[in-house]
């Protein structure tokens, strides 16, 4: 591709501010500035990594509006593309030169379907599927190999479930969804009474929705509850190892990392951001635009826009000051020592 063709074709976001290079020069892929060869499109988010403009090897650039490192990418004959948000553009750029495996439309010889399913068109299902009664595919829906859907389940336009996921009896799920490998949705919930007797089982009827535009990562679960819906808002993107429980509504884009476990009843806001292996405890409210580091714990409502860290959650300036006084400790110790005994002689 030419890099005048990369630039028409990148305009339509509407993220290009402006450019500069020659037009012919022929881009051939995309790459990390430390990787990046002659052809190849990468690019610098920030200051931060203006350091790699002197050394990289990408004939090309994605950069912030900046004009000293404009003018630097020109005095190393780099061609250069200026945007307030280059690693955004660079998603864009990615897509131009490559496309994930969709399988064609059809349905394999080993697929086992209920004959009450009904397909959109377009659908494609791999090797043994299990299609349950009563669940509809909306149209160009792709299903992977070894997935199970059971009775009742429906699945919007264009969604792809990847290899051996479980999708449980009258589960939801949105348009444009995707959900990886090993997940998990509408499970029965961790629902248990507490009795004479022991612990017993509370049935759990309810249902797991997922709205539109959601990704839902590998080997992760989504828990029904005893009534009501357990609902994942629409554009939220949830990666690997994550545990949603039963009864939890949770906002539109939010994003929710690795190894984060919400226990049941737990609602999240829009705009929520959870860092690894993040945990949120029954029936906490988390409020629209909230971000939690990795590792927080929350066991409290957190009130919109806060920025929270530590065990449990603190105010992330506060945890901050904590954490620098904490490895300080003994020789805080040592020192209360000291003025305990003096007092004691003292006395």
């Amino acid at each position: 591709m030419k890099f005048s063709e990369l630039v028409e074709q990148l305009t339509p976001g509407g993220l290009l501010e402006s450019f500069s290079g020659d037009e012919n020069l022929e881009i051939l892929g995309v790459a990390s500035l430390e990787a990046a060869q002659p052809g190849h499109l990468a690019f610098i988010e920030s200051d931060r990594y203006s350091s790699h403009l002197s050394s990289t090897q990408a004939s090309a650039l994605i950069l912030p509006p900046d004009e000293e490192q404009q003018q630097q990418a020109e005095g190393r004959g780099l061609a250069w593309i200026s945007t307030t948000e280059p690693k955004s553009l660079f998603a864009d750029a990615i897509s131009l030169f490559y496309q994930p495996y969709r399988p064609a439309p059809g349905i394999h010889e080993t697929a086992i379907i209920h004959e009450s399913a009904t397909f959109g068109a377009n659908v494609s299902l791999g090797a043994y599927v299990s299609i349950g009664a009563n669940v509809h595919l909306g149209e160009d829906v792709c299903i992977g190999p070894n997935v199970v859907l059971y009775p009742g389940v429906t699945v919007g336009d264009r969604s792809y479930l990847h290899a051996n996921c479980s999708i449980h009896e009258r589960t939801q799920i949105g348009a444009d969804c995707t959900v990886q490998s090993g997940a998990v949705l509408g499970a029965e919930g961790f629902g248990f009474v507490v009795g004479s007797a022991g612990l017993k089982r509370m049935q759990q009827s309810g249902l797991v929705v997922i709205e539109d535009g959601v990704e839902i990562g590998c080997n992760s679960s989504v828990d029904r509850p005893a009534v009501g819906e357990t609902r994942i808002g629409a554009n939220s993107k949830l990666d690997n190892l994550v545990q949603i429980g039963h009864g939890c509504r949770i906002g539109r884009n939010c994003a929710i990392c690795a190894q984060v476990g919400l226990a049941g009843g737990v609602t999240l806001g829009d705009g929520v951001t959870l860092a690894g292996q993040v945990g949120v405890g029954n029936r906490a409210k988390v409020g629209d635009g909230v971000t939690a580091s990795a590792k927080t714990g929350v066991h409290r409502d957190i009130e919109a826009g806060a920025v929270v860290s530590g065990f449990p959650a603190l105010n992330h300036r506060l945890w901050r000051r904590s954490a620098a006084l904490y490895k300080r400790l003994p020789e805080l110790y040592q020192s209360l020592r000291e003025i305990q005994q003096r007092l004691n002689r003292d006395s």
